[in-house]
């Protein structure tokens, strides 16, 4: 099942997307949060709209497309999670998990604008795959548990602002993480069911022209991996969203010039649709 949220930041209405039909859910659910994400919520939704008795939303094309998930009460992300990306970032490849946080008020739509932060010289994007939890998950048995855990998948754009993150960062990487719009989600929540998150294409452009171009099968530690390894540290509950790395083809490889006010960042994960931030200057 593929999940959005349409209108205008705060007045989101849930839809379920069938091809080109948007149904409308806000009779079944107020909103797409951590209380309507577990399986058996899910489940009942499915159930719901296969049933054919909900409207379609009249005017559902002409409406911004907000984040698939409604502001999580945390947003976890996982660091040089491939090769590639570590070695043009200049480091080996981790042995565990790198983990860093940012601020859930990051969170925008797909396609809304985006400031660069004031003082900004390195804003850089991010193609990433999203993990969006179900139910709760805190000392997990193994990886393998993982997966009952798991709501759904999202494409993320894990912006970065590389000074702040690295040269005036203190040593943590939430500072260059977490400005305003930092985290475009979406356009859809596409439920477990549906995803192989093990093969999928990542790809992002800049002003049109191409720059990562990856798969999920090259992540050094897979998803099922970083839910369990989590879990042994911190409770995820539902509806937070764990952000799972992203590939080679950034501006901090040194091969591509930072983002500056103007520039149209796009990015796309297989199964999970397409994002479109224009950029300003805060």
């Amino acid at each position: 099942m593929k999940l959005a949220r349409l209108g205008a930041q705060g007045s989101e209405i849930p839809v379920a997307v069938i091809g080109d039909r948007f149904i409308d859910l806000s009779s079944v659910v107020s909103d797409l949060d951590g209380s309507t994400l577990s399986p058996s919520r899910l489940a009942h939704l499915a159930e719901v709209v296969n049933s054919g008795g909900l409207p379609e939303l009249v005017g559902a094309e002409t409406l911004r497309i907000g984040a698939p998930v409604a502001r999580p009460s945390a947003l976890i992300c996982i660091g040089m999670n491939y090769a590639a990306h570590a070695a043009e970032s200049g480091s080996q490849p981790p042995e565990v998990p790198i983990v860093f946080l940012k601020t859930p008020n990051t969170v925008v739509g797909p396609n809304d604008p985006v400031d660069i932060p004031r003082q900004s010289r390195k804003t850089d994007w991010e193609v990433e795959l999203g993990v969006v939890i179900g139910t709760r998950a805190l000392y997990l048995d193994s990886p393998a548990a993982a997966r009952a855990h798991i709501a759904g998948f999202l494409a993320a754009n894990d912006l970065s602002e590389r000074e702040f993150q690295l040269e005036v960062s203190g040593g943590q990487w939430s500072k260059g993480k977490s400005a305003p719009g930092f985290s475009p989600l979406g356009p859809w929540l596409v439920t477990a069911d549906e995803i192989d998150s093990s093969d999928l294409r990542l790809r992002s452009w800049v002003n049109g022209e191409p720059r990562q171009d990856s798969n999920s099968a090259d992540l050094i530690f897979d998803v099922d991996y970083v839910i369990w390894h989590l879990s042994q540290f911190l409770a995820l509950e539902p509806g937070d969203v764990v952000l799972t790395g992203t590939p080679e083809g950034v501006a901090l490889s040194g091969r591509f010039p930072y983002l500056r006010a103007g520039d149209v960042v796009e990015i796309e994960i297989e199964g999970l649709g397409r994002q479109r931030q224009v950029f300003g200057q805060a």
